[in-house]
Formats: C-alpha cells, structure tokens, sequence
C-alpha cells in the first residue's frame, strides 16, 4: 500500500515551500541591495532591516498563504513639520505622479513610504520591484522633505 498525503498535509508542504522560496528571495534582494551590509533579520525570518543610502528600509512577511502580506516601509522624515498643508499637497501629488506600487504616508508625527500586497502569485520580480522602489524613492525624497519641511 502506498502512502497518498491528505489534501491538508499537502497543502501544508505546499505552504512551508513557498514560504522558504519568499525568504529566500526577500533575502537575496536585500543581499544584492545592501552595499553597507547592516542587513538584519529577526529570529522567525519574517522581518528584515537594512540601510539604503539614508534611510532605513523595513521589510516584512506575514506567510505564505494568499491572504498573507508582503509590506515593505522606510521611514522618510519625522516632525514637527511646518506648512503642513502644503507637505500633504505634495505628498499626495507625489503618490499620483512618482511612486509607482508604493506610496507616502503618516503616522505618529512621521512621514513613511509604504508598499504592501498579498503574497498571492507574488514573483521574486516583483519582490524585488517593490524593495528597491521603496528603498530608492524613500532615499530620493528624505532629504529634500526634511529641508522642506522639518520645523
């Protein structure tokens, strides 16, 4: 008699899979992206940290079933900001116009950029799309924002 696995065990061989290939590409992207090597990853090798030009960027998987999330963010400028108003103008003319998957936002006195999507049919392309569009935008904008706008 030969062994067939339950649907459940093979969906949870399925899911560990695809779980160790988003690791083990969010870990090559950030490798390949790392020029400083600060490069740090939690203990259950869901969440990474690494410098990219001037910013910080956050990387973060919730696992590897479609309803899972991949989110990367990097911290752009924190406050008190002057001229609030005219900021949010730009921040929000800058979502329409310049950052792709990815976009501006604020929480706690800081300004952020954020991307994040199911981890459904995600491609290492893509992962790597999304890193290194926040990861370059963030750094192309921190330091123009904080000159701007930090009081």
């Amino acid at each position: 008699m030969t062994y067939s696995p339950t649907l459940s065990e093979a969906t949870a061989e399925f899911d560990s899979h695809d779980a160790f290939s988003l690791v083990e590409t969010i870990s090559m992207v950030i490798d390949s992206m790392d020029a400083e090597q600060s490069a740090t990853v939690n203990q259950t090798r869901d969440t990474w940290k690494f410098r990219y030009g001037t910013v910080e960027v956050l990387v973060n998987i919730t696992g590897a079933s479609p309803t899972d999330t991949f989110t990367v963010v990097s911290t752009v400028a924190e406050g008190p900001f002057k001229d609030e108003a005219t900021l949010m103008k730009k921040l929000l003319e800058k979502n329409m116009a310049e950052t792709f998957e990815a976009r501006f936002a604020m929480q706690d006195g800081k300004i952020f950029l954020v991307s994040s999507r199911s981890v459904e049919d995600l491609s290492p392309a893509e992962i790597s799309r999304i890193i290194a569009i926040v990861a370059a935008i963030a750094d192309d904008n921190d330091e123009p924002l904080k000159a701007e706008f930090c009081a």
